[in-house]
């Protein structure tokens, strides 16, 4: 039953690099799609959209989203699909949930440890969702949207529905593969980037109070990843940058520093 409902997705591209290869894995997922690009292209299925920010390019691609869509996912350009994405949809079947959001697969670098530590907690806390795949049920999309600039777009959307009485699912066993930081210290501009936005994001919204005293006391905990040596030195130095970013009224919706090797 939940296999009948209707999937749209949308895949957000800050450049055209990665577009042909996505564009396969979509054909081969047989699902339809558009795709919003930072940069010019006459691709087939590809609209372009000034960069502003991933906040930005989810709002412009909603007025996009056919009507007879139930659900919509979102996934970044630069990710692979390595899994039967369509079995995120039976928890659909719960009315009240209205995000469900995959892990993302890290195969090297110092996210791998993170990722360990992190998708237990979030099993049972909606701390951070994952924008690399992500559904959110179509017709509780006008009560999300539009967003305001913020760098966590996807933890934002999270933290909304749940202020709005909805629930959101992390399917673990849903995964897509993505490239993140290979070397520990561009975990400090990576955790920087991501915790202003989750602060930002806790500025607009109202989530489950155990994710707000959360993030109270984060800057406070945060010095317990020094006892994991150099990557909880860079980990925490990203959190707390990225906490007096925020308290410093950081509310920009995008970064402009680049973090990948």
């Amino acid at each position: 039953m939940v296999y009948t409902m209707r999937l749209f997705l949308v895949v957000l591209a800050r450049d055209k690099r990665h577009i042909g290869e996505k564009i396969d894995e979509l054909k081969n997922l047989d699902v339809p799609y558009i795709i919003v690009c930072g940069e010019p292209t006459r691709t087939s299925g590809v609209v372009y959209r000034t960069p502003r920010g991933k906040y930005d390019a989810i709002n412009f691609a909603a007025e996009l989203i056919p009507e007879d869509a139930d659900i919509v996912a979102f996934n970044d350009v630069d990710t692979r699909i390595t899994c039967n994405f369509r079995d995120m949809l039976r928890h659909f079947k719960d009315k009240k949930v209205a995000i469900v959001f995959a892990s993302e697969r890290v195969k090297e670098g110092p996210q791998v440890l993170f990722l360990r530590m992190l998708n237990p907690i979030r099993k049972r806390i909606p701390l951070a969702s994952s924008g690399e795949l992500m559904m959110v049920r179509r017709d509780i999309l006008p009560a999300l949207l539009p967003l305001k600039p913020c760098k966590a777009e996807d933890t934002y959307m999270m933290f909304k529905a749940l202020e709005l009485g909805y629930k959101a699912v992390f399917c673990e066993e849903c995964h897509a593969e993505t490239v993140r930081t290979k070397r520990i210290e561009k975990e400090t501009p990576y955790r920087r980037k991501t915790v202003a936005g989750i602060y930002q994001a806790l500025s607009y919204t109202k989530p489950p109070w155990l994710v707000r005293i959360f993030y109270t006391f984060l800057p406070f905990t945060s010095v317990l990843f020094l006892v994991l040596g150099r990557k909880g030195y860079y980990w925490t130095k990203g959190i707390l940058l990225g906490f007096l970013d925020y308290a410093r009224g950081d509310r920009s919706g995008s970064w402009k520093t680049e973090y990948m090797d």
